[in-house]
Formats: structure tokens, C-alpha cells, sequence
């Protein structure tokens, strides 16, 4: 059969169908809307070359600053991402549109997906991970619901230390549900607050929200925590930073029953906000209440290992508006990228480009600390990130230095009221020392 190429519609094409609606043209079509809130015009230019049309998106794309020394963070790191991961996920065989939902999933994803879900577990530290979720502030509202349907109540505690971007999508998600969403504020020392925790738990809580590190980069042993947790029969979810796992104890060694995050640090770009990654890994006990797709290892009647996904009654193919999830959109391609990542660097890489985050953090506490007025806003233990208290507003601060050619962190007077000096930095294993003292001189002059 002959295949007819695409063609936009010809005129004759808009009569037959205008004589169909029964009008005579697009004004008729739109008559509906009042002459006042049409558009007077659409403001068009008349079309050009391609050659043309590139010179005026390149122009265009040069007012945008590229070269910014980024000391960002706050839940979004500029780790360095090998040009495997690039070449590899950009295979034809992966790079496509289609999220492989369906069970006649290629073997190839399947077993890709299957190997996400294993390093996820190792490095949380818990028995069994989905094959992705959409983002790491949605996975973080399906671990709630995945909490509360599990013990049957509706109470959570969020601690304030939680990422604020998280908390406010955590709010959106259950204000018209019949979630008691309660905030516990920190500690003075940058911590949860285990006084204020004690008080609130009580046999109507049925999940407690916790991150390590937190949104400040404090770093904390919530195994105490969450025992008391468990004792009032609520269970604890917890929000990683995974590349803080190569050094930082695990979620799972400390308890935790569901571990959420973002994993755009392994091997996702910046990207103006994404597509990102979320992961979620939780106990065996709790695998039928955990939403969105899970990839099983099996073998066929030859005794061949293949891979399926399992437990799908609870989703969409059969239970419909009862499915377990909600906005647990898997991400297959970012998925891939990430176990990509993660095979490419290894455990010991993966665990020096950890070390080579706390050198630079270390460096640049030590430096920053010694300049007049500025001083920690928490003493505590950090990975790559921490809070500096500054002799000025943090946003006017981070406005000068951009101008200067330097993403100098993240004020925290956004999300923190009464923290208007506070600025958040973070340090990856991009950051040179060089940079830093860069970074240094740079504040000292604008403080000045």
C-alpha cells in the first residue's frame, strides 16, 4: 500500500469541512466568543529562512548567561555527567516517546528497569524499589499516601527541614483530601525537633515525613526518631539526596519504611527544571501498597531468565479509580540515564565523587567562615551543602554576585521567614578550588 505523506489541508479541504459544521468560515467559527475578548491580532511576523530563523534563535539564546559559576543547590545539583550517558540513552533503541507501561515491554527496557530498581535498593539500603517515579516532590506525596493507606489513618507530621519545594507541592497535593497535614518547625540547631516530635505523635499519626540531609544540608541520626515512630504504629518516610549516600548512612540502616528523592544528580542535567527522576524503595512487608511499576526477574519453561512487570492488579489494567497510584508517572528514559550512571561510575567511583563533594564543601566552609560577619547558620555535620548567615540580605547578595558571573546559592528568605540572610550553597565535584576562592573574593567585595 501506498503511503500518502502528510499535508496540511487545503482550502477546498476547510470548505468541505466548513460546509459540514455549517458555517461559512473561522470567524462563524469562533462567533460564539464576544468581539471583546477575541484577539485583536496574533502578531505574526511573516515567515522566514531557515537560516535566518537559526541566526535569530542564536541571537536570542546568547542574552542567556551560561557561564555562571553554579554554588546552587537546595535539592538540584551541577554534578558532572560522563558523555557515555549521553551516547548511550540516545540509542534509538531507547530514545523514544513511549513509556513502556504495557507488559509486551522489550526485554531490554524491562531489564534496564529491573537494574534501576536494584541500585536503588543498595543504595538505601532497602528491600525493594518501583521502576521510577515522575519527580522527587510527587514521590514524596505517593510515599504519604502509600503510608496512610497502610495504617488506616489520615495524620502526618512533615518536618520543617523537609525541601520547602517539596512541602509546598506535599500542601497542594492534600488540601482536598482528608490528610491532617501538620509542619514541625526545626530545632535550634538545624534539626528535627525531637521535643516537638514527642508531644505530636500520638495514635492518630500515621506517617512521619523526615529528610537526610535536610534542606539545609544538617546532617542527622533519625534511628531514634523513628523507633518512636513505630511505636505509636506510624510509619517513617524518609527524602534522600542519593549522592550523599555514598557516605551518609543509609535510610534503611536507620529504619526508615519508605525512602523517597530526587535523582537527577545521577546523570540528569540541570536542564531548566527537567524532566527529572523520582525513586521509591520500601520494605517487603509494604511491596503490594507501593504505587507505580515494578519489574520482576524471572525464568521461562527453558529455564531462561527474563523479565516482567508483577503486581499489576493494583494498577490502572484492572483497578481503575481503586489503583494505587496517583501521579507515579514512570520516567523510563531518566531512569535509564541514571543506571547508566550509576554503572559507569561503580561503587568506588561513585564513593570518590562523594569524597571529592565533602573536600569541596570543607574547603569552602573553612574559607567562607573567615570572612567578617558571616558565620554558620547551623553547627552541624554537613555533606556538600550548608548555610551561611550573612551581614546582608541574602537576595540582594545573590543579585550582585550574578552580575559578577556567579550562581552564588540559594537564598533561604523565600521559603523561611526570618532567615532573609541565610544563604544556601552547595558544592559538587565540579566546583575547583580555584572557583571557590573565586566565590570568596567575590562576596568579600559585595559584603564590603
Amino acid at each position: 500500500m501506498k503511503k500518502t505523506p502528510f499535508c496540511a489541508t487545503s482550502e477546498q479541504d476547510q470548505q468541505v469541512m466548513f460546509d459540514s459544521l455549517g458555517i461559512r468560515d473561522f470567524d462563524d467559527l469562533f462567533a460564539a466568543i464576544p468581539s471583546s475578548l477575541r484577539a485583536k491580532e496574533l502578531n505574526i511576523p511573516e515567515g522566514i529562512s531557515e537560516m535566518g530563523m537559526m541566526q535569530q534563535i542564536r541571537k536570542l539564546a546568547r542574552k542567556n548567561s551560561t557561564h555562571l559559576i553554579n554554588f546552587c543547590g537546595a535539592g538540584f545539583y551541577d554534578h558532572y555527567i560522563p558523555a557515555a550517558v549521553d551516547a548511550l540513552s540516545s540509542r534509538g533503541e531507547f530514545y523514544t516517546a513511549y513509556t513502556p507501561y504495557q507488559p509486551e515491554a522489550s526485554q531490554g527496557t524491562l531489564q534496564a528497569a529491573f537494574e534501576f530498581q536494584t541500585a536503588i535498593c543498595r543504595l538505601t539500603g532497602m528491600e525493594v524499589a518501583n521502576a521510577s517515579l515522575f519527580d522527587g516532590g510527587t514521590a514524596l506525596f505517593e510515599g504519604i499516601m502509600m503510608a496512610l493507606r497502610d495504617t488506616k489513618r489520615n495524620k502526618v507530621l512533615v518536618d520543617e527541614g523537609v525541601n520547602p519545594i517539596y512541602r509546598t507541592m506535599l500542601r497542594c497535593y492534600t488540601q482536598n483530601l482528608s490528610v491532617d497535614y501538620q509542619e514541625i518547625a526545626l530545632s535550634k540547631n538545624g534539626v528535627a525537633d525531637r521535643k516537638a516530635y514527642a508531644e505530636a505523635l500520638d495514635g492518630e499519626v500515621g506517617a512521619v515525613v523526615l529528610q537526610n540531609p535536610n534542606f539545609f544540608g544538617c546532617l542527622d541520626n533519625l534511628t531514634e526518631l523513628i523507633e518512636k515512630t513505630h511505636a505509636v504504629g506510624a510509619l517513617a518516610i524518609m527524602s534522600v539526596y542519593p549522592m550523599a549516600l555514598s557516605h551518609v548512612e543509609t535510610p534503611g540502616a536507620m529504619g526508615a519504611d519508605i525512602v523517597t528523592g530526587e535523582g537527577q544528580s545521577l546523570g540528569l542535567p540541570l536542564n531548566f527544571g527537567g524532566p527529572y527522576l523520582g525513586f521509591m524503595a520500601t520494605t517487603k512487608a509494604l511491596v503490594r501498597k507501593m504505587p507505580g511499576r515494578i519489574v520482576g526477574e524471572t525464568s521461562d519453561a527453558q529455564g531462561r531468565r527474563g523479565y516482567v512487570l508483577t503486581l499489576q492488579a493494583r494498577e490502572q489494567h484492572i483497578r481503575r479509580e481503586k489503583a494505587t497510584s496517583n501521579i507515579c508517572s514512570n520516567v523510563q528514559l531518566c531512569a535509564l540515564r541514571a543506571i547508566i550512571y550509576l554503572s559507569l561510575v561503580g561503587r568506588e567511583g561513585f564513593q570518590e565523587v562523594g569524597r571529592d563533594c565533602m573536600d569541596r564543601a570543607s574547603y569552602a566552609w573553612h574559607k567562607l567562615t573567615k570572612i567578617p560577619g558571616v558565620t554558620p547558620a547551623f553547627n552541624r555535620r554537613f555533606f556538600n551543602e550548608f548555610a551561611l548567615r550573612l551581614p546582608k540580605d541574602a537576595s540582594d547578595v545573590v543579585s550582585a554576585l550574578v552580575d559578577q558571573g556567579i550562581a552564588a546559592g540559594f537564598p533561604v528568605g523565600r521559603y523561611y521567614k526570618g532567615m532573609e540572610n541565610v544563604l544556601l550553597l552547595s558544592f559538587t565535584e565540579k566546583r575547583t578550588k580555584e572557583e571557590i576562592d573565586i566565590l570568596l573574593a567575590k562576596l568579600e567585595s559585595v559584603l564590603a
